[in-house]
Formats: structure tokens, sequence, C-alpha cells
């Protein structure tokens, strides 16, 4: 029964605490109504003791967008469940910040989370991914030539995210939704292969489970707990290596004249295995910015080059935001003062 391997997946990994707020996105889709169905029945059968509330956006992409928002509020209104929605016109969004319509789209959801979950306290935001969407990511990532961080695919937990679903396959997903005759919105534009993703799910996947393996979901996800094992050994070795070579760091209030900085010793950090100084890398942007997102191979090569070589005088800038150098023997990651305000 989906219910019980979904409690099963929740205890595991611990997602849901006694008293905890659970925000959950809810699109109106087979996934996100199969969630807040089963969290409803967990409640009400003392299962959980958490609030729920429902955060949905309004696209404005599809004429059936409307249909979707009055189907998620009457859902909720008949369970007594706070629901916060939110319309906005994402192609027109998309054009005025100059990205895709898909990425504006996701960003536009998270900062609509983030702004629900701030109105309560001890919050988790319960997202619908589920192990087809673990595939198809780690597939995406795959393509686009990721390593390990990428091949680990959806985490389960990451900060205040959970995913319920995500042991759960979509079919298991949609049969639940019959059962429990939750009719859920179908959003056509799944089956149009537009997007990467949508060529993975639709075309990929089917052809690897006929011609390959018919358990191909399944094996993806069994290799992203590998994955994400191995990641983590791999990440608390650069969080022991780390205190060892950084030489300062000042951030914030602590930054000197408004420069919010971290120093390596070079000497050390050259001594150091080439995965290692990859993760330091990364590790030491992330301290510094709060994220390493956007920051791709072939700046952590250069970086490591220029370690390598100990050129002084030359820096390297993985974006606006970030320069890094090496002079007399030291490593400098420098946050650009005009974006202290902007970060990545």
């Amino acid at each position: 029964m989906l219910e019980e391997k979904v409690l099963k997946t929740i205890q595991k990994y611990e997602l849901i605490e006694n008293g905890n707020t659970i925000v959950i996105g809810v699109s109106g889709g087979p996934d996100s109504m199969a969630l807040l169905n089963i969290l409803f029945s967990f409640k009400q059968k003392k299962q959980i003791n958490s609030n729920l509330v429902v955060a949905h956006i309004n696209h404005g992409l599809r004429k059936e967008a409307e249909e979707e928002t009055s189907y998620v509020e009457s859902f909720c209104k008949e369970r007594q469940i706070p629901c916060f929605v939110k319309r906005e016109k994402v192609e027109k969004l998309a054009k005025q910040q100059k990205i895709g319509t898909e990425e504006a789209g996701r960003k536009l959801r998270y900062e609509f989370f983030e702004e629900v979950a701030q109105k309560f306290q001890n919050v988790k935001i319960a997202t619908a991914h589920n192990a087809n969407d673990n595939a198809e990511t780690i597939l995406m990532n795959l393509i686009r030539g990721s390593g390990l961080t990428g091949l680990k695919g959806i985490e389960v937990k990451r900060t205040h995210y959970i995913r319920p679903l995500i042991e759960c396959l979509r079919k298991e997903i949609e049969e639940y939704c019959l059962q429990e005759n939750l009719q859920p919105k179908y959003d056509k534009t799944n089956t149009e292969n537009t997007y990467t993703r949508n060529k993975i799910r639709n075309i990929l996947l089917p052809l690897l489970e006929e011609e390959f393996n018919p358990n191909i979901i399944s094996s993806f996800n069994r290799m992203a707990q590998i994955v994400k094992e191995e990641n983590e050994y791999i990440q608390k070795q650069v969080e022991n290596i780390y205190p060892t070579i950084c030489i300062e760091e000042h951030l914030g209030k602590e930054a000197w004249e408004g420069q919010e900085e971290i120093i390596l010793d070079l000497k050390k950090f050259n001594k150091q295995e080439k995965v290692i100084k990859n993760r330091l890398v990364l590790y030491t942007i992330n301290k510094l910015f709060g994220t390493s997102q956007n920051v791709e191979k072939i700046h952590i090569q250069d970086v490591i080059k220029l370690c390598e070589k100990n050129i002084g005088n030359k820096y390297i800038k993985p974006n606006k935001k970030i320069r890094i150098l090496v002079n007399k023997g030291k490593i400098f990651f420098q946050k650009e003062k005009e974006a202290s305000q902007n970060l990545p």
C-alpha cells in the first residue's frame, strides 16, 4: 500500500518531527494530490503530529490553470487545510529575467514556498518528487556530463525541504489516485517533447525499460543511493581537511574594509589528491556565498591549474561575483564588493 511505503520513508529518513508545520507544494497533478492526501490521512490517523498548509502556484501558462487552482482550493477547503495561492504570468517573468520559461517557473515556485514558510515556525516544505523524477534527473545530469553530485539525484531531504514520495513509482501514485478517487488534473504539456526532461520521460526511459531493463527506474534509484553515500564520505573528508589548509576567513561583519574573502594555504592545497582539490574549491566557494551553483567543472579545473603553476598577479572569475587569485603562497577566494548584496 502506498501510504505504508510513504510512512516508512518518512520514518527511515526522519523527514517529519512533532510540531512541524508542513508546507506542501501542490499543483493539482497526481503526484502532489497524492502527497497532500497521504499527509492528510496521516494527520487524521495521528501518525504525524503536524499542521498542514498548501502552497499553489498558478503559472498562467494554460487555459486549464484556473480550473486546477479551483480544484486545489476546493480540496483544501473541504478538509480545512489553509491554502495559499499565487497567480503569476510566468512567460512574462521569463522574458523580464531573460531566462527560460521552465527555469522561471521553478524559481517562482521555490520563492513562493519560502514566502509561505516564513509565515510559520518549525517548517518543513514537502514537494512531490517521486522515483521516476529521480531517475529522470539522474539521466539528465548524466547526459550533461555531471560528476557524483549530479548522479546522486534528488535528495530525500535538504535543509528544510523533504520528498516523502521519492521511493514511490509514478504508476503506484497514479493507482493510488484512482483508488482514492482524487481526480487529479493532468498537465497536457508533460506529453509534449519540448523540454529535455519530457524527452527523457517520454522517449528515453520507456526505451530503456523496453529494450534493456524493465526495472530501470528502481536501478537508477539504487545507484543514486550508493552514489549519495560515497559522496557524503568524500564530503566529510573535505570538511576535515579544510580547517588544516584554511589560513583566514573574513566573512560578514569580520570582513576587512568590506572585502569578504577566504584564504587557503597554497602548498597544502597542492598536496591534496585531485578529487579533494575539486571539492575544496566548491566547499570554499559555498562557504563564501552559501552556494556553489553555476560554478562549472571548467572553472574548477582552471583554479587548480592556477594553483599548480603558482602564477601570481593572475586571477580567475567563474562569474561576476567571485574572484580567485594566487599570491605569495596563498589562494584568495574573494567576493566582489559590488556583488555583496546580490549573492548567486
